[in-house]
């Protein structure tokens, strides 16, 4: 008499998958990407200069230093910073806007 084998179904292959494309719907859909940091470059406006190198004022408001600067105060240097991106994709302004309606 001839034997029957049956074969067992990968389930460990298919949970494994399964995991791994809800990870990345969670990943997508949860991800504050409002928060995530971006790279700016500007010129700032050198508001004092300090051990540390020189510290500038950019146009969004923010302090930025700027290692190894030979400027003096008032003068107008390039810096690379990080800001979050809901101030440069005017996350910021919709939501003011929206509270302007709220509020009377």
């Amino acid at each position: 008499m001839q034997e029957t084998t049956y074969k067992k179904t990968p389930r460990l292959k298919f949970m494994l998958i399964l995991a791994a494309a809800t990870s990345v719907i969670l990943v997508f859909t949860l991800t504050p990407w409002n928060v995530v940091p971006t790279l700016v470059t500007e010129d700032v406006a050198v508001i004092a200069v300090t051990d540390y190198g020189c510290v500038g004022e950019s146009v969004l408001g923010h302090s930025v230093v700027v290692a190894d600067c030979d400027a003096g105060v008032g003068d107008i240097i390039s810096a690379a910073f990080y800001v979050p991106a809901m101030e440069q994709n005017g996350y910021y302004d919709r939501i003011e806007d929206k509270l302007a309606m709220v509020n009377p």
